[in-house]
């Protein structure tokens, strides 16, 4: 199946190419972009976004795709345009040290599914690097990392709104991409918060978090009946809460008594 230029997809990859305008407009408009806006692509592919955020006037783009074939194509397509970097590099294994002269930085892409998350870490251990962004995801991934409680509620929730703005922008059918994908997607804003309080032994909280959703139907107690925790110490109406239950404040609490020497 081929796109541009008898460049085939390849679905290790997971290439999905968006082709809707409307959609790309709407990424582009909701970040602020400037003659000083650093901004960089995740998989530019054949170059559709990547056409767009070149239209405006942002001081330059950096875009990272992994696939040789597609990362020439664009090199060639925009070898007049300055402003443009390609590089043939899988984003995850990306020095972000090099992104230091130009911050802070503006994400616009469309993400591989398959490696979302990860991307979304990420971005969580550069975020001072970062100014926003508009990322295209999974619908089921948009609507986790967006909850506040209930069913898929959980660690990726509790961990990207910990350090993240968070927004639901423009649901978008697969008919938007060739090929098309068998699932919606969704735009989602996002924006590093500024300030964010110190958590105490902060690694060990969030594997604790990662315990207390081991199973998230079940409650507290049971989750942490076979931790090293002192259950004794924590309040019986919290422990026979679901993990699903509970927020950010109830868990930070908890923490806290653990904590106490």
């Amino acid at each position: 199946m081929a796109v541009s230029n008898n460049i085939r997809l390849k679905k290790k990859f997971g290439q999905h190419f968006l082709r809707d305008k409307e959609v790309v407009q709407e990424a582009i408009d909701r970040v602020s972009i400037d003659s000083t806006t650093s901004i960089f692509e995740i998989g530019c592919g054949d170059g559709f976004l990547t056409r767009e955020i070149l239209a405006t006037d942002c001081a330059r783009l950096w875009v990272f795709e992994i696939d040789p074939e597609w990362a020439r194509y664009i090199g060639n397509k925009f070898e007049s345009e300055k402003r443009l970097t390609v590089n043939l590099e899988n984003i995850l294994d990306v020095d972000f040290s090099k992104f230091e002269e130009h911050k802070p930085w503006t994400l616009l892409a469309n993400l591989p599914y398959q490696v979302t998350f990860p991307i979304l870490y990420m971005l969580q251990k550069n975020r001072h690097l970062m100014r926003e962004g508009v990322v295209m995801m999974q619908e089921e991934v948009a609507q986790k990392i967006t909850k506040t409680s209930g069913r898929g509620y959980g660690y990726p929730a509790l961990f990207l709104q910990r350090y993240f703005k968070l927004e639901l922008l423009k649901k978008v059918p697969p008919e938007a991409f060739y090929p098309p994908p068998k699932i919606f997607s969704r735009l989602v804003y996002f924006k590093p918060k500024e300030n964010v309080q110190a958590i105490p032994d902060e690694k060990k909280f969030w594997k604790f978090i990662k315990i207390c959703f081991h199973q998230p139907r079940r409650t507290l107690r049971n989750n942490l009946s076979q931790s090293h925790y002192d259950l004794d110490k924590i309040e019986e109406k919290l422990l026979v809460l679901r993990s699903q239950q509970l927020g950010m404040k109830d868990f930070l609490n908890i923490w806290a008594i653990f904590n106490k020497s």
